[in-house]
C-alpha cells in the first residue's frame, strides 16, 4: 500500500515538475526584437528586368502588442506593396489579429485572426481556419523567427528547425524554416555577420523560396530578405540600409 502511494507521489511529483519546465520553456522561448524603423534597399528581378527601390518597415513592440507596417517602392513603378500586421504577444510570441496587403497592380485583401471564435478568416477565401496557437501572417512570420532566435539563441543553430503556421491571401500552410550558417553580409549600413535561415519546401512541392537573414549583433533583426519564385527567374531581394531604434 505505501509502496503504491510512493509512487504515485513520484509520478505526480514529475508531472508538476515537467508541467512547470514545459511552461518555464514557453516563457522564455520568445523575445520580440525592440522597437524600430528600418530601411532596405530592394534589388529585384522580374522577367528579365532589373528594378532598384527601398523599403519601409516600422516595428513597434511592447506592453504585449506589436504592430508592423511595410511600404515598398520601385523605380518607375512606384509603390509595389504595403502591408500592416498588428495584434498581441503572448507565451508563443507575436499572435497577429489583422494582417492587410496590397501588392502591385492587385486588390487588397485582409486576413483576420478571430482569437474570441478562434478561426483564422480571409476576406478573398470561405473557408476558415483553425486557430490553435503560434499562427502568423506574411508579415509577422520573419518577425516571429526573430523573436524565437532570440529566446532560444542556444538552439538556433545550423541544422536546427522552425515550424509556424503561415496565413496567406486565401488559406494556411506550415512553414518549416532550417537554420543554414553565418554569413557575412555586405550591405549600404558596412558588413553584417548574419544566421542564414531558409525556408525548405514540403516534399516535392514546388513552392516559392524565402530565404531570411538574421544579425544576431542587430537585435537578430530580419536584416535581409530573398523571395525567390520556383524556377528561380523572378527574384526580390531587401537589404538593411539603416536601423533606427526607437
Amino acid at each position: 500500500m505505501h509502496s503504491k502511494v510512493f509512487k504515485m507521489t513520484l509520478a505526480g511529483t514529475a508531472l508538476a515538475l515537467t508541467l512547470a519546465a514545459s511552461h518555464a520553456l514557453a516563457q522564455a522561448r520568445v523575445d520580440p526584437p525592440p522597437p524600430a524603423d528600418l530601411k532596405y534597399a530592394i534589388k529585384a528581378q522580374q522577367k528579365g528586368l532589373t528594378l532598384e527601390g527601398e523599403a519601409n518597415v516600422k516595428w513597434r513592440s511592447g506592453d504585449g502588442k506589436y504592430s508592423l507596417t511595410s511600404e515598398s517602392r520601385a523605380s518607375i513603378l512606384g509603390r509595389i506593396n504595403e502591408n500592416r500586421s498588428e495584434g498581441l504577444v503572448d507565451e508563443r510570441g507575436l499572435a497577429p489579429e489583422k494582417f492587410t496587403e496590397k501588392r502591385f497592380r492587385k486588390d487588397p485583401y485582409t486576413v483576420t485572426f478571430d482569437r474570441a471564435e478562434r478561426a483564422i478568416r480571409f476576406t478573398e477565401g470561405k473557408q476558415s481556419y483553425p486557430i490553435k496557437g503560434g499562427e502568423q501572417d506574411r508579415a509577422s512570420a520573419p518577425w516571429q523567427l526573430a523573436a524565437m532566435a532570440r529566446g532560444a539563441p542556444g538552439k538556433f543553430v545550423a541544422g536546427s528547425e522552425w515550424r509556424m503556421v503561415v496565413a496567406g491571401r486565401r488559406d494556411t500552410e506550415t512553414w518549416v524554416f532550417k537554420v543554414a550558417k553565418t554569413e557575412k553580409l555586405r550591405t549600404p549600413m558596412g558588413p553584417v555577420d548574419a544566421v542564414h535561415v531558409v525556408k525548405t519546401a514540403a516534399g516535392d512541392a514546388k513552392e516559392q523560396q524565402i530565404d531570411i537573414w538574421l544579425a544576431p549583433a542587430h537585435a537578430w533583426y530580419p536584416v535581409k530578405i530573398r523571395f525567390s519564385d520556383n524556377d528561380g527567374d523572378d527574384t526580390v531581394e531587401q537589404t538593411i540600409a539603416k536601423i533606427t531604434t526607437r
